[in-house]
């Protein structure tokens, strides 16, 4: 499951739409029809092997459900399904380590979409509710500004800065970087909270590692 999650963050992110990643080209193949088009087949056959251990999964709780509480003989069927994910986790943890380890990601893409000033809308949001007014109330005047901004193509700036109920005063949250600094929290997406939660993950790998070899 955890595989497939990170094949489907991997295939969103190579698409033209997200264009955070670059694969290399001995994990992935051209299009037949598309000459510019690169296809993330590790990512996407990840997703499509964790569906059918999660249907192998499926079927043996179906057979557990019907057996007393000791050894039947139904329980040998447990093996195919169990040898068969082994394999198959084996494998597809070998592909998608080669895949990761070669993917160049590009910054500026991911720069560019995390500095849009329509992901400050919910500091926005927040800044009303601190001056009073009810979150509900908060949420559709941020919602309306952002509709406004999109479906007439006015910087969402400009239009914080002309409502009377925020005003040149809060633009500043929309600069860019600035909503992710905000997130402070343990455990929020903010400079700070990421690189804890970093040595974490490096802490708890240098673990696993010891405890592999």
């Amino acid at each position: 499951m955890h595989i497939s999650r990170i094949g489907e963050e991997i295939a969103l992110w190579a698409s033209d739409e997200f264009g955070f990643v670059r694969l290399a080209d001995a994990y992935a193949t051209g299009s037949s029809m598309m000459p510019q088009k690169k296809n993330p087949d590790i990512a996407e056959l990840a997703r499509g092997k964790a569906g059918r251990l999660i249907g192998s999964l499926a079927g043996f709780l179906a057979t557990l459900k019907g057996l007393p509480l000791a050894y039947n003989r139904d329980l040998q069927e447990d093996k195919e399904p169990l040898f068969d994910a082994l394999d198959t986790c084996r494998l597809t943890l070998s592909a998608m380590a080669g895949m990761l380890d070669t993917v160049g990601f590009v910054y500026e893409r991911m720069a560019e979409a995390a500095d849009s000033a329509t992901t400050a809308a919910t500091d926005l949001a927040e800044h009303l509710v601190l001056q009073g007014t009810p979150f509900r109330d908060a949420h559709a005047i941020v919602g309306a500004l952002v509709r406004q901004a999109v479906e007439r193509g006015v910087p969402l700036e400009e239009l914080v800065s002309n409502d009377p109920r925020l005003g040149p005063s809060v633009v500043p949250v929309l600069a860019p970087g600035a909503a992710v600094r905000r997130r402070t929290s343990p455990g929020g997406g903010g400079p700070a909270p990421v690189a804890r939660q970093l040595e974490r993950a490096r802490a708890r790998l240098a673990d696993e590692r010891a405890r592999l070899d």
